[in-house]
């Protein structure tokens, strides 16, 4: 398999959709791989298998915010949905006992 190390500002809107289905919470720590390129800078990049290569995309603090943005994006949509609860509705304050002076 084809592997191709792309920056994340290069990447086709197809790419770039199926990095945010790959990573659909974000990238962690534990995602991110380090090397040496050919001129011994260190870079930082996630995988994105797809059928016809396995992308290595390099990411910076443009990426860290696009991908931020998407999830709060994504929550805002969900926040909508009805049925779900927007806001603590206290159904806890029962077990807490809070001693008053």
């Amino acid at each position: 398999m084809k592997r191709i190390i792309i920056d994340y500002r290069k990447l086709t809107q197809e790419l770039a959709a199926a990095l945010l289905q790959h990573y659909p919470q974000g990238y962690g720590d534990e995602d991110l791989l380090t090397f040496k390129n050919a001129r011994g800078e260190w870079i930082e990049a996630v995988e994105l298998p797809t059928p016809e290569a396995l992308y290595l995309v390099k990411i910076g603090q443009d990426l860290n915010r696009l991908m931020s943005d998407f999830l709060e994006l994504d929550e805002d949509r969900d926040s909508d949905v009805p049925g779900l609860e927007n806001e603590y509705d206290g159904s806890l304050e029962t077990d807490l006992q809070l001693e008053e002076d």
